[in-house]
């Protein structure tokens, strides 16, 4: 009706910036390459009282595993500075989220609030009102996104003693195998078969070196996915190939990880002696033993699948069917070395 009053409606509501974890997914490099993301903003209210149409959400897919964290103006790495953004178990900052269930959503940031049209401002002194409202401003901030690798075991050792074919001989997984350090740069997660229609996920963690703790060769970029496994399986080459000892190795990788995070100590943990076929390692697992009588140790020759029978059985009794183990175990006996 011409003339016939206000009649403006509201503005649409702004979308929402949602995270979703996606099992599919399993690296943030899409983030790279986007950096910046934005949900649709609401669309402008209308005569006859209609409402503005609200924005379109921004679902965003990340790996199961993904921590959020709120970034500082300090605390934004750029492309080329090389700084770090890895928090590590001393970090005073909390985490904003930890997605770590599969289809799990959490909102980042909120849409704001559309604007009041003129139709709300009608009274009988004023009868054709001009005022309106505007929309209100979205959420904002910058976010630091972490990926942890989750699995219900992962295999801790030095470079080179042989994690990888380990890996390759307990599951499906065919990680990079080379006889020199550092092969694998990144996790690699097998699935292990168990009895009774089970599987266990099991993580390549990469080659750990003394002083991992601090962040040398890559520490804190390695050890951050240990803190995702509730058993430990520290890999050692026995044989003493790489001339260290191997009661040595045991000690360096236990009091890295507790120097890191001290609740790693606590977890259920065991000791799979490699390369058996090589020569000194008979003589060697003697002293491991000797040094370490309460520990169960394994000796198998990953090369040649040389108990690796023994050891899926061994890790099938201490492994659960429950697959709700993704946070750090409080139980389980451990010796502080």
């Amino acid at each position: 009706m011409p003339k016939g009053g206000p009649d403006g409606g509201d503005g649409g509501q702004g979308g929402d910036v949602i995270l979703r974890a996606d099992r599919h997914v399993d690296n943030l490099a899409s983030l790279f390459y986007e950096p910046i993301i934005k949900a649709k903003n609401g669309s402008h209210g209308k005569g006859k009282k209609m409402a503005g149409r609200a924005g379109a959400d921004k679902v965003v897919k990340i790996p199961v595993g993904t921590m959020v964290w709120r970034a500082e103006e300090s605390q934004r790495p750029t492309r080329n500075s090389g700084q770090s953004a890895i928090h590590t178990p001393q970090s005073e900052i909390q985490p904003v989220v930890d997605l770590v269930r599969d289809e799990q959503e959490f909102v980042l940031c909120r849409g704001g609030e559309g604007g009041k049209g003129n139709v709300h401002f009608k009274s009988s002194r004023n009868r054709a009102p001009r005022q309106y409202t505007d929309g209100e401003e979205g959420e904002q901030g910058h976010f630091l996104l972490e990926l942890r690798t989750i699995a219900d075991a992962g295999l801790v050792g030095y470079p080179n003693a042989g994690k990888s074919t380990l890996l390759r001989k307990l599951s499906a997984a065919r990680p990079k195998v080379a006889p020199y350090p550092f092969t694998t740069l990144h996790p690699v997660v097998g699935v292990m078969e168990l009895p009774g229609y089970h599987r266990a996920t099991i993580a390549d963690i990469p080659g750990l070196i003394e002083g991992a703790h601090r962040g040398l060769g890559l520490g804190h970029e390695f050890l951050r996915h240990i803190t995702r496994c509730p058993i430990l399986i520290f890999v050692i080459d026995v044989a003493g190939s790489e001339g260290r000892s191997p009661v040595e190795d045991l000690q360096n990788l236990r009091r890295e990880i507790d120097l890191y995070d001290p609740t790693l100590s606590s977890r259920p943990w065991l000791v799979v002696a490699n390369k058996m076929d090589l020569p000194n390692a008979s003589e060697n697992l003697d002293t491991l033993r000797e040094r370490f009588p309460k520990i169960s140790i394994f000796p198998i020759s990953a090369a040649k699948g040389e108990g690796i029978d023994a050891l899926k059985e061994a890790l099938a009794e201490r492994m659960t069917a429950d697959q709700d183990a993704y946070f750090p175990i409080k139980g389980g006996q451990a010796r502080n070395l």
